[in-house]
């Protein structure tokens, strides 16, 4: 009887394993709020990025500002490789950064270790 739990509970542990770091996952998405000539949008640093995915309007200067609540170190630099940004992002601090929004696309942004992502998309 007890060899039979222990493979259960072994099943079931493989089972969640594989749905966390296989399954589909909800994807916050934001969009810039728009003034007469830029957009921002704000971006909480707490065990990742919320919201993960950035919506920016193609041709309007834009911002985008970061509050790291988070005190692990591997979150606490973001890095945009397509856009050569390596911004420090201080504890508790708001941090803008300023995004060239002349060519559209999607792009990649990551924590400093490459661990946490995020995507902007300029459309």
């Amino acid at each position: 009887m007890i060899k039979i739990i222990v493979v259960l509970v072994g099943l079931a542990i493989i089972a969640f394993i594989a749905w966390w770091f296989f399954g589909k996952h909800e994807v916050e998405e934001g969009t810039a709020d728009l003034s007469a000539d830029q957009q921002s949008i704000d971006v909480e640093v707490l065990g990742g990025y919320s919201p993960e995915t950035v919506v920016l309007k193609q041709g309007v200067p834009a911002k985008i500002n970061f509050t790291r609540k988070d005190p692990s170190s591997c979150l606490d630099r973001v890095v945009f490789p397509d856009f050569g940004i390596n911004q420090e992002l201080p504890k508790d601090e708001t941090k803008s950064v300023k995004i060239d929004t002349s060519k559209s696309g999607e792009f990649e942004w990551a924590c400093g270790m490459d661990m946490f992502h995020g995507k902007l998309i300029i459309k």
